[in-house]
């Protein structure tokens, strides 16, 4: 049995962590969440020399000890609690070679810990670039530990590094300063009333606002021979403690790094000066943005063409080959294209996590976000909202998964929470064929009304965002930090390796992930719509085949004839008739109320549902349109889809949470169902009583 170790791999953002982590790990890796809480928790195996295996777990980025968000919370959780099975045997610190002096705080500060630390020094390929030499012998012997220099683009370090993590035995675990001497009296009152405690794991824990296990703070300050201190004069302290931290530093890197700034040649300031411009840096990240999606929309439709038509064989080939019956329809009808309604969507997922990885190595996102930032803080949102409601334009899943990045918990829960309402590709099916029957295909200007109300669609959708986003942060009650630190990282090539692992991993954590659930559904759904009570249901064939007998119909159409009977008459259809009163003021009948009902495992579903409905035969538009066009509303009289009710139609799925993977993927983000619940609550509320007001408004 071989034996294992744990290795914690912590860094400052941008240090290049996750490269490290890809190169020691490569796929041997899973992403999950901590328990209880939506950080990401990134793990792998490493294997070493004499049949060691190395757990490594990829500690979200922190600047310092002195936690200031969740992600930075877990780093000090496991690090002061010994209990947790996850309790590193060796630190592995990452730091970049041009950000040294701003990274070792972190370094002293985990020494301090008395846990045995290698200090990583990433990015050495850029050394000669920017004019950097390092002396490792004195940095060794002032930091009191082993320095593994890497690059991980050019591919070195790596097996030095696993050499040091094998024998960490030999490090040493002391301390490289001591931040006691900061105030000297009360430290050694702080080391009298806790002998057996480490005075550097106290001092943390009286100062932050973390769980540590079995250490308290409610467990110290209430020792008789130990005096507290006020917060202002802690916070006093732990400045004094930085700064002194910092003078170490820089003693130690007066020998241990030169930087000849006459060979530095550096091409960032110039960058900066134009892709946060302003003007230009709107415009610049606009045209990104929309040759993003051109692309995303191009790329991914022949696969998804290629996907939906490979299921639909599947599930035709399984209907013909298997023998028939409950099984072969659950299987053909059910299964398979629940497997479809989840497999469709990873092209899109891919791409446009592939253009968000590729922004984030070449080190742009940062700038878009501070671009941004300022702009989204009146609506309680996080400059790095802006790419989740945007993309959204392609798919809400993605765009909700692509919020991990947002720091402050109440922001990054707000964009969750509002990205739905931007328009996704799954509503155009739905909008396209409504605007064709209720919109005049007239110009003004040169402009199509048509086309116009599509246009005012997506800006209602934004507008819809926005006005939420505003409204959830006044009345969310949740405690959540909100320094806006971001890092401005050098421009630099994206490694095709972490691009092709974030893309996998991301991919991987949506199908594994919501898959199941959206699979569950789809079978439910399957379910209410093959079965139904009574002789309507069950003797389809008959009254079908009694009702045309006179009218010398294909095999086909009567087939299609029979399939509308059942529909109507399954217990979906069922469904679709008690909803009927509900949805009759919005101008509604029962045929639309099954389309909205099935329409909830994936929006586009509605189109595919009527086609059923009227006894199509296929998915044409034109088809359905004109049987649509012909439907005369039972109550009112006159086309059933008219200027009233196609834009209440129009409007209740612009707002309406329509889409079952984006609950599913909500819950998995939020780690609870009681955010997807409201959402889909309060949503579908407000898009009833919006539909409701313009039907009642303009018939």
């Amino acid at each position: 049995m071989s034996k294992q170790i744990n290795v914690a791999l912590i860094g400052n953002p941008n240090t290049g962590k996750t490269s490290v982590f890809n190169a020691l790990t490569g796929l041997n890796q899973k992403v999950g969440n901590y328990p209880g809480i939506t950080v990401e928790k990134k793990e792998g195996i490493c294997k070493l020399s004499r049949g060691v295996k190395a757990h490594i777990i990829d500690l979200p980025g922190t600047y310092s000890l002195n936690a200031s968000s969740l992600d930075e919370n877990v780093v000090i959780e496991l690090l002061l609690n010994k209990n947790d099975k996850d309790f590193p045997d060796v630190a592995v610190v990452v730091s970049d070679v041009e950000n040294l002096k701003r990274n070792l705080l972190l370094f002293t500060q985990i020494k301090d810990l008395e846990i045995p630390a290698i200090l990583v020094i990433n990015m050495a390929d850029r050394m000669r670039y920017k004019g950097i030499s390092l002396d490792i012998p004195h940095l060794e012997e002032q930091l009191n530990t082993k320095i593994a220099l890497v690059s991980t683009r050019k591919n070195y370090g790596i097996a030095e590094l696993k050499e040091l993590i094998s024998n960490y035995r030999e490090l040493s675990t002391a301390p490289c300063m001591h931040a006691s001497e900061i105030d000297k009296d009360y430290f050694d009152s702080l080391r009298k009333a806790f002998p057996d405690q480490l005075l550097y794991k106290l001092w943390l824990v009286i100062t932050q606002d973390v769980n540590f296990g079995k250490t308290d703070r409610n467990e110290i300050e209430p020792v008789a021979d130990f005096k507290t201190k006020s917060k202002s004069d802690l916070k006093r302290l732990q400045q004094k403690e930085t700064i002194k931290r910092y003078q170490f530093i820089n003693e130690t890197l007066k020998k241990g790094q030169i930087i000849d700034l006459s060979t530095a040649k550096d091409l960032r300031i110039k960058l900066d000066r134009i892709l946060t411009h302003k003007v230009w840096g709107y415009v610049i990240f606009f045209l990104i943005l929309l040759t993003i999606f051109q692309a995303i929309y191009d790329w991914s439709s022949v696969p998804m063409d290629f996907i939906d038509s490979t299921f639909a064989s599947l599930s035709e080939w399984t209907k013909n080959v298997l023998p028939a019956g409950t099984f072969t329809n659950l299987l053909s009808e059910g299964i398979i294209p629940g497997l479809g309604g989840i497999v469709i969507f990873i092209p899109q997922i891919a791409f446009l996590f592939l253009f968000i990885s590729v922004l984030e190595e070449t080190g742009y996102m940062s700038r878009v976000v501070f671009l941004m930032d300022r702009g989204m803080r009146r609506f309680g949102l996080s400059g790095k909202s802006v790419v989740p409601l945007i993309s959204g334009t392609a798919c809400a899943i993605p765009a909700i998964m692509a919020t991990r990045n947002i720091e402050s918990w109440k922001e990054r829960l707000i964009t969750i929470l509002v990205t739905p309402f931007t328009t996704c590709s799954a509503r155009l099916p739905v909008y396209l064929i409504i605007i064709s029957l209720v919109i005049p295909d007239k110009r003004f200007f040169g402009l199509g009304y048509q086309a116009m109300t599509l246009m005012l669609l997506y800006l209602i959708g934004f507008g819809a965002a926005l006005g939420s986003a505003m409204i959830l942060n006044k009345i969310l009650k949740i405690k959540s930090k909100t320094f806006f630190v971001v890092e401005m990282p050098n421009y630099k090539l994206p490694l095709p390796k972490n691009v092709a692992l974030t893309v996998i991993e991301k991919t991987k954590a949506f199908v594994f992930g919501a898959g199941k659930i959206i699979l569950a559904i789809s079978i439910i759904l399957w379910f209410l719509a093959s079965y139904g009570p009574g002789d309507d249901f069950n003797k389809a064939e008959e009254i079908i085949t009694a009702e045309y007998a006179n009218q010398n119909l294909t095999d086909d159409e009567l087939q299609q004839h029979v399939a509308s009977q059942k529909l109507e008459h399954s217990f979906l259809g069922i469904t679709g008739h008690a909803i009927e009163p509900a949805i009759r003021p919005l101008g509604y009948d029962w045929k639309i109320g099954i389309a909205l009902v099935s329409s909830f495992a994936a929006r586009e579903v509605f189109v595919g549902t009527l086609a059923t409905i009227y006894s199509v035969g296929s998915d044409d538009e034109e088809t359905i349109k004109n049987r649509m066009a012909g439907e005369v509303n039972p109550i009112l009289g006159g086309p059933l889809f008219n200027f009233a009710s196609g834009i209440s139609l129009l409007l209740f799925y612009a707002f309406a949470m329509q889409c079952m993977s984006t609950l599913a993927i909500v819950q998995r983000e939020t780690n609870s169902w009681k955010w997807p619940i409201l959402q889909l609550v309060i949503m579908s509320t407000f898009a009833y009583i919006i539909a409701l007001i313009a039907f009642q408004v303009l018939k």
